[in-house]
This record gives C-alpha cells, sequence and structure tokens, in this order.
C-alpha cells in the first residue's frame, strides 16, 4: 500500500527573481538550482545542486554552525511544504493497523528531544582521493566542507512508531522524502529514500522540526526530517513525507548500489550500505592558506567522529614525521564535534602543508590513507592542508 498524501510541493528549480540574490551570490559564478537560500561566494563553493561551505566561514563561530553557513546536499532541488497541509504517514506490513498520519500540530504537541549532532554528506572529501592519493572517483566535488552541527529538537521516531502501532516483527524502515524524484543517467530513482533499521530507529532517531531553536528551514528539511546521529547523512531524511514499517527487509537503490563501497578490495556487488561515518579532521582556513613569516599563528580548527567524541588532536607541519597537540575547546558534545586551535610559527617562506589528525574516544584514528572506492565515499585520512608562507 502506498498512501496518498496531501502536501503542496514547488519544483521549480530557482524561483528567486535577479534582484532577490546577494552580491556574488553563487561561488562558481552560476546559481545553485533550487537551493532556496542566499550563497555567497565568501561563504559557499556551488557543485550543481549542492553547496560546499567553506572552512574559512567557520573562524570565530561557536559550537554550532548557523543556518546560514549551512552546507546544502540536494538530489534535486527543494520543495516549498505548506505545515497546514503537511502529513507524516507512517504505514506497511510492521503495522497492526492500516496507516495512520500525523500533522505538523501533532508533532509540536507530543513531548520532544534536543540532540547536539553533526551531518555529514558520505561523499564529504572525495576530490581528496584525486588531490592527495592520486585516485579517481566519480560525484560531487566535495573537498571538506559538506558537514555542519546543529541542535535539533523534535519527537523520538520511536513515539511515532508506538503510537502507530509497530509489531515485534517489524525489522526495517523506509523513510522517504518529499522532493521530487531524482533521475540518474535517464533512470527516474524516485523520491529519495533509504532503509533504516528498526534497532537504530529505537535507539536515538529524531523527527526534528526545529534547527538551532527556530523551525527547519525549507533547504534543511521543512517541515520534518530525520536526525540520525552518527550516521552518514544520506540516512537524515529531509521533507519528510512517509515511513513504511516493514515486516521484510528493504531495499531501495540509495542502499543497493548508491552509498556503498565498490572497486578493488570490495565485494563484487559492493560492500555493505553505508552507515557510521568515521574520523575527520579541518582547519578554519581558505585552500590553500596564506600565511605570514616570521609570527606565530594561531590556527582554529574542528575534529568529528561518528563514534563518539574527539579526545585528542596532533598537528605535523612536517608531513607527518612528528605531531604535536591541539588545544581542544568547547563543549564535545558526543554527536558534534570539538574546536581546537593550535599555535604555529612558520620555519620560513614558501609552501607547507599543515596536517590535523583525530582521536576519538573508541580509539579510532584517522589513517594515513582512505579505503579507495569508485565513488569516493568516506574519506576519512588525514588531510594535507596547503599553505603558502610570504
Amino acid at each position: 500500500m502506498n498512501p496518498r498524501f496531501t502536501t503542496t510541493t514547488t519544483t521549480t528549480t530557482d524561483d528567486r527573481a535577479p534582484g532577490d540574490r546577494a552580491p556574488g551570490d553563487q561561488g562558481t559564478g552560476r546559481p545553485a538550482p533550487g537551493i532556496r537560500k542566499p550563497l555567497p561566494a565568501r561563504l559557499f563553493a556551488v557543485h550543481g545542486t549542492n553547496a560546499e561551505t567553506r572552512w574559512e566561514a567557520l573562524r570565530g563561530e561557536g559550537d554550532l554552525t548557523p543556518e546560514r553557513l549551512f552546507f546544502v546536499r540536494n538530489h534535486t532541488s527543494t520543495p516549498l511544504i505548506d505545515a497546514a497541509s503537511w502529513r507524516l504517514t507512517l504505514w506497511g506490513s510492521g503495522l497492526r493497523r492500516g496507516p495512520v498520519s500525523f500533522t505538523y500540530r501533532d508533532l509540536l504537541a507530543m513531548p520532544a528531544e534536543e540532540v547536539t549532532a553533526f551531518v555529514e554528506c558520505a561523499g564529504n572529501g572525495r576530490s581528496l582521493y584525486g588531490e592527495q592519493q592520486s585516485q579517481d572517483v566519480t560525484g560531487t566535488p566535495w573537498r571538506l566542507g559538506a558537514v555542519g552541527v546543529a541542535r535539533w529538537r523534535g519527537v523520538p521516531l520511536a513515539a511515532l512508531l508506538g503510537r502507530a502501532g509497530m509489531t515485534g516483527d517489524a525489522v526495517a524502515l523506509m523513510p522517504r522524502g518529499l522532493d521530487p524524484d531524482y533521475v540518474d543517467a535517464g533512470e527516474n530513482l524516485g523520491r529519495v529514500r533509504r532503509p533504516l533499521p528498526v534497532t537504530k530507529a529505537l535507539e536515538d532517531v529524531l523527527v526534528a522540526y526545529e534547527m538551532n531553536g527556530r523551525p527547519l528551514p525549507p533547504d534543511h528539511g521543512f517541515p520534518a526530517r530525520l536526525v540520525v546521529p552518527g550516521w552518514a547523512g544520506i540516512a537524515w531524511i529531509k521533507w519528510l513525507g512517509d515511513v513504511e514499517v516493514s515486516a521484510e527487509p528493504l531495499e531501495s537503490p540509495w542502499s543497493s548500489r548508491l552509498y556503498r563501497m565498490h572497486g578493488p578490495g570490495h565485494p563484487p556487488g559492493g560492500g555493505p550500505p553505508l552507515t557510521r561515518t568515521g574520523v575527520k579532521s579541518a582547519f578554519e582556513l581558505p585552500w590553500p592558506a596564506r600565511l605570514r613569516a616570521g609570527r606565530g599563528h594561531l590556527l582554529h580548527g574542528r575534529s568529528w567522529s561518528g563514534n563518539g567524541r574527539v579526545v585528542r588532536v596532533d598537528v605535523s607541519d612536517d608531513e607527518g614525521v612528528s605531531w604535536r597537540s591541539a588545544r581542544l575547546h568547547g563543549d564535545r558534545s558526543p554527536h558534534g564535534w570539538v574546536r581546537w586551535t593550535f599555535r604555529w610559527a612558520p620555519p620560513g617562506v614558501g609552501e607547507a602543508r599543515l596536517l590535523a589528525r583525530a582521536v576519538d574516544e573508541t580509539g579510532a584514528v584517522q589513517p594515513e590513507r582512505a579505503a579507495y572506492n569508485h565513488l569516493g565515499y568516506a574519506f576519512d585520512a588525514v588531510v594535507r592542508h596547503p599553505v603558502v608562507v610570504t
């Protein structure tokens, strides 16, 4: 059974008049199809339907990423949804009765929870396979800016499943968004959807309607989206419209074909669907950075892990021959990132590379090289950040 929705969406690629755009709105000199918020070039690099946060834009910001700086990952375009007519419908063989729908007001009236958590595209760092490891990959050429941290507020998905009458036979969910159908190489794959194990859904997943204390902006999932702490962003379905609850395993192109590791060293059909993210670090510097010689610089950066808190960050300026500890700051939320600083005096003029390596509370350490895969997912290697000292 596939329920009918009363949601209204607008799917034009860009309905803003030229006069509504801020100067320098597009990072590449062309629009990002279907993204609603302004994208000044000093803050974002635009990749097709996506917008990547420039790391230098985060300098001076706190633990939370402001919405105006938050990256945008769209398969198609941002829909404009009427909250009054929107419904979230749960349905499927894993329920005791027929479909159960919740309105926006229903969600707001239910007991809410908050979590501070990062969301990161599985392809974050993809361009570094080529730049750093000389390996060819396909996909959006993110560097490291497809990640952000917010304080999310919403209703535990477990509570909605309970009210809908989920049975003990249920094993998988299929959350699905209300964005337009995604067409890949001429094949219509339908709306974005990806299976979610019931065990994870009952653990810590939220149906969120607020981001940093305000209703979700359109580009980030209004009126409601999933928050799946520690897991890759593809699990965080935006513009949530329905959730199939199934007593049988479920698949979609976003689990059977995409968002899994393909290539040498992986099974013929690809590795398991990507879930938990690895340990990563980034400097709050332009790429490349330009620094003056003959003085000390207080470098800023952030590190994060899908496994839990980052407990140590080390920095090297000699290609990893020696390492020195960075100073950690911030609240160190188990699902957020840690901010850090490191004082560095360039040894002289010329080109240099700065390396940051994080360790999380499970003992996981950033590797020297990321595991290669054709689609460029899960780049977690220590990044060599180029610096020009003058």
